[in-house]
């Protein structure tokens, strides 16, 4: 099972002025976390696409080409590319020079999107939401099988014997996974398409998402794909510290992240009880010492079949500092740990 970090580049507010934090100083320090992954021997390091005032990253891109750049072995992952308000032909050249200036470890993953806000910004229509990530993912994946395209749709001007360049490191290709959360709908499409499924685990139970998942690797089946060839992850929110006043003080800036979100979607104010509740075994928030993560994560493991666990450990934007601590942590005590009792067993 591959272990990575993710991040969304959550941006502090000061709680005096009530204004952002520095957006190149956040860069800067995800670069830095970045490095860190790397270093530590963590397998992949995947960023999220938003457009708003409180995330700093709306290109993945251009954040994973400066990754690639001060990296070595780390895989580049997008975790989303929104690909319904975004251009196919771009995506694949864009991950194409990262896969390029990486030496083959950029992968995409693409998804309709949780926030909206990328479609009114490049002109699309919300009624066209289902259309237009069908669409777009049939002739990203016709691209990334092909130099040469042909293809037509009914929202985007159609590909006439057209080539895309430049091709990526193997073959042309690059991993495209399917990142979904929670609808069976998506989870359907990855499976009769064969692509790796990435599911977001960000409250409840995870395993409540037990039959979603076996859904998705019994159709995967279904439609003829080969069994060692699937790939299945979750994506899941997490904080590693060996001091447990930063993993309870972390509530504060969990609940103003989740209150803000949750605050134009119609969710009661975050409350300390499902914090506790999340941080408990059978809940979905990885928070906690090295030993209780490395507990959680075998668990998911045994529960789901994992071949990739992704902790997105920035929600909120705890400290550089906070953070660093934490990724040096999942990958010099975590992932070990968790290596060592997958190969034990």
């Amino acid at each position: 099972m591959e272990l990575g970090i993710g991040m969304f580049g959550d941006l502090a507010i000061d709680k005096i002025t009530g204004k952002y934090q520095d957006p190149g100083q956040k860069l800067r320090e995800i670069l830095e976390e970045i490095k860190l992954a790397d270093e530590v021997g963590l397998d992949v390091f995947g960023v999220g696409e938003h457009h708003r005032p409180d995330y700093v990253v709306s290109s993945p891109e251009i954040l994973l080409a400066a990754a690639a750049s001060v990296t070595r072995n780390i895989k580049l992952m997008s975790t989303v590319t929104v690909l319904s308000s975004a251009e196919p032909v771009n995506v694949y050249q864009n991950f194409s020079m990262i896969d390029l200036i990486s030496n083959g470890r950029a992968e995409i993953g693409v998804g309709r999107g949780s926030f909206i806000e990328s479609f009114p910004l490049f002109g699309y229509d919300l009624k066209d939401y289902d259309t237009l990530f069908e669409e777009k993912l049939d002739l990203l994946l016709q691209i990334n099988e092909q130099e040469k395209v042909t293809w037509s749709g009914k929202l985007r001007a159609p590909m006439v014997n057209q080539t895309v360049y430049p091709r990526a490191v193997h073959q042309g290709r690059l991993p495209v996974w399917i990142a979904v959360g929670g609808t069976p709908e998506s989870v359907l499409r990855a499976a009769k398409l064969g692509l790796p499924l990435i599911l977001a685990i960000i409250g409840g139970m995870p395993a409540q998402f037990k039959p979603l998942m076996d859904f998705y690797k019994e159709q995967y089946l279904v439609h003829g794909h080969a069994p060692e060839k699937m790939q299945v992850g979750i994506h899941a929110h997490s904080l590693v510290s060996d001091d447990e006043q930063v993993c309870d003080g972390y509530f504060e800036n969990y609940a103003v992240q989740m209150n803000r979100i949750g605050a134009s979607r119609g969710w009661a104010p975050y409350s300390r009880h499902q914090y506790n509740g999340g941080r408990s075994r059978d809940g979905a928030l990885f928070i906690g010492d090295p030993a209780a993560v490395t507990d959680k994560i075998l668990h998911m493991h045994e529960l789901f079949g994992l071949t990739r666990f992704i902790g997105h450990m920035d929600v909120g934007a705890p400290d550089h500092s906070v953070m660093m601590r934490s990724i040096e942590l999942f990958g010099t005590k975590v992932a070990p740990e968790v290596r060592k009792a997958l190969a034990a067993g």
